[in-house]
């Protein structure tokens, strides 16, 4: 999708890809399908899987899970949304909703020595291939040549495998990975050289990032990417709304990161020519609470 509107404001070349069409409403669905595809053409698809997940990634294993036929057990801290809670359930997995992030992945070692699979949400190459896909059609379907590819960074699977699909396209394009200032995990591991994390979840708007560190795996991509952001809670809010309202669409605040992100780029480069921005917009479950939070003040009537 584009916006010709936002095009001639900004002055640069916006593609967007909307992952809030994707089954579950969001690109988690892909990572999970992909994991479970490849163990069954292995022939090792497991009759039980397990993961822990504050909302997204949740649903992508269900979802993957009753396609294929077998049992899905999900554990989510009792934060996550009400809505991604139910959704879950809905795709038939078993949900054990947890007090923390913490304990959830803590209590997912008991499912794992009783023989269940665990689909990690990031930290397992089959599911980096499979939130790669995003990029890597977005890439087949356009005709001009990018270059800059931007999206959100939680426990940085998309971001591998963004970076991961653009070289295999042998794209040109730099790709920016961002995060809120107040869920910056990855933008201080970056910092350090080393991986950190938080003993507790951050309080972000962003839902879909609020993971608590990296793994091994996605460090050594995320080391690899052109350009790191942090965003302000504010600064996320308004590309959400102004995304909802020119695209006419679910926009979660964690796939506004990415917007957020490009046009503090864009500020602080100021590029003397015209670019094209490939923009990977995560996800599109917004619970009425978090609705609630994005629009209690009115970011539409500030001019671009």
């Amino acid at each position: 999708m584009s916006s010709s509107w936002l095009n001639e404001k900004l002055g640069h070349n916006f593609f967007f890809k909307v992952e809030a069409l994707q089954k579950v409403g969001a690109f988690k669905a892909r990572g999970a399908m992909n994991c479970l595809l490849r163990l069954q053409e292995e022939d090792k698809l497991p009759p039980k899987i397990v993961c822990f997940s504050s909302g997204n990634h949740a649903q992508g294993v269900a979802f993957a899970a009753r396609t294929l036929g077998i049992e899905a057990t999900v554990l989510m801290p009792r934060y996550a949304s009400d809505l991604k809670k139910q959704a879950t359930k809905n795709y038939g997995a078993n949900l054990i909703i947890t007090e923390d992030r913490l304990e959830a992945e803590a209590r997912v070692e008991d499912f794992i020595k009783a023989g269940a699979y665990f689909i990690h949400p990031y930290a397992n190459p089959f599911v980096i291939e499979g939130q790669g896909t995003a990029c890597y059609e977005a890439l087949e379907d356009l005709e001009l040549e990018m270059d800059f590819i931007s999206a959100p960074c939680g426990g940085g699977g998309l971001l591998s495998g963004t970076y991961l699909a653009a070289r295999q396209k042998n794209s040109r394009a730099q790709i920016i990975g961002s995060e809120p200032v107040l869920a910056n995990d990855a933008a201080r591991s970056l910092r350090e050289g080393r991986i950190w994390g938080f003993e507790h979840s951050p309080n972000t708007i962003c839902d879909g990032v609020m993971t608590l560190k990296v793994a091994d795996i996605t460090f050594e991509y995320l080391r690899r990417l052109d350009y790191f952001l942090e965003l302000e809670e504010k600064d996320i809010i308004y590309w959400t709304q102004w995304l909802i309202h020119l695209l006419k669409i679910n926009v979660e605040p964690s796939s506004a990161l990415a917007m957020a992100a490009v046009v503090k780029l864009i500020q602080e480069q100021s590029f003397s020519s015209k670019k094209n921005f490939l923009i990977i917009l995560s996800g599109g479950n917004i619970s009425a609470e978090k609705q609630k939070l994005i629009w209690q003040d009115d970011c539409l009537s500030t001019t671009l």
